[in-house]
């Protein structure tokens, strides 16, 4: 492996990209898509993201450092502002911003978010996403011309984030567009998340699924116990937070059936992710105002 004098001398580049846009465009599914592993889950439900999270893609020639960042909006409590905080923080950050949008034209919450990245004025990719369901070719260079005369954006590249379309040059301008210097990372690092985090994110994305029509996101998840058996067995045992009874008897569901799917398809995944066999134990419990509350946000790692 070449030394970090070497990669710089010969042109090696590597920088931070930020991801950010509005809940449920596609910015969780775009980095997946691009290091080829699920980091970030996905629903179909706005602001499935609440922390910033790292994924490293190595590249001939580069390595390049995401962060998918929660969905910027109008925050109604404590934890909205913290997830839209961190979302333009991340912009400030890093060396390039990924703007992703669906295929319409901008409106007021993309209009500020413009407004983000002007006032930061940082080097910006605006990324239209979900190309996979345009039929209409002539619509989609409308939405570009538009939005061209809206910021002096670096790039405009439409992507699939779903079908994998447009991620090559996306990739490829994008390194060209990072300063010359040695990697960052080891080659063998994906992400700055640990086990621990990516388990709840599993268990909070199958609620999720399983609730859409129901549950508000009035929902956390908090991992209580890990146990590494002898015999190749991860013990865990985890906390789901809601915010009010009515909603512990949709989590727990008729006769409990639906807290043991959750606990079935969530324990498949963690089991995929550790490489072992797994029992998982789930809790349901109500802190009320949960989302509202400082001192509960920064326990359970929004801070």
């Amino acid at each position: 492996m070449s030394s970090k004098a070497e990669d710089a001398a010969a042109g090696f580049r590597f920088g931070f990209v930020s991801i950010i846009g509005k809940p449920n465009v596609g910015k969780s599914t775009l980095l997946n898509t691009i290091v080829g592993h699920k980091l970030a889950i996905v629903t179909s439900r706005p602001q499935t993201t609440r922390n910033r999270i790292m994924g490293v893609k190595n590249l001939e020639g580069g390595q390049i450092v995401f962060y998918d960042t929660p969905g910027i909006h109008d925050a109604k409590h404590k934890l909205g502002e913290f997830l839209v905080k961190t979302a333009v923080s991340s912009v400030k950050e890093t060396e390039l911003t990924y703007f992703v949008t669906n295929p319409v034209s901008a409106d007021e919450l993309d209009m500020s978010i413009i407004e983000t990245l002007r006032q930061q004025n940082k080097p910006a990719f605006l990324l239209i996403n979900k190309t996979d369901t345009v039929s209409d070719k002539a619509r989609l260079l409308q939405v570009i011309d538009a939005y061209q005369g809206l910021y002096d954006f670096n790039e405009i590249i439409p992507i699939s984030a779903k079908t994998g379309d447009g991620i090559d040059i996306l990739l490829e301008k994008t390194l060209s567009s990072l300063p010359e210097g040695p990697a960052g990372f080891s080659t063998d690092v994906l992400t700055d998340k640990f086990e621990r985090f990516m388990a709840a994110e599993i268990i909070r994305e199958k609620a999720m699924e399983l609730t859409y029509n129901e549950l508000p996101h009035a929902l956390a998840v908090e991992i209580i116990t890990w146990k590494e058996k002898s015999n190749k067995l991860v013990s865990i045992s985890a906390n789901i937070y809601v915010e009010k009874d009515s909603q512990k008897g949709i989590i727990i569901g008729k006769r409990g059936a639906l807290l043991k799917e959750t606990g079935i398809r969530a324990r498949v995944e963690i089991e995929q992710l550790l490489g072992t066999k797994v029992y998982l134990e789930l809790f349901v419990k109500v802190r009320d105002k949960w989302r509202k509350d400082t001192n509960t946000l920064r326990e359970l790692g929004y801070s």
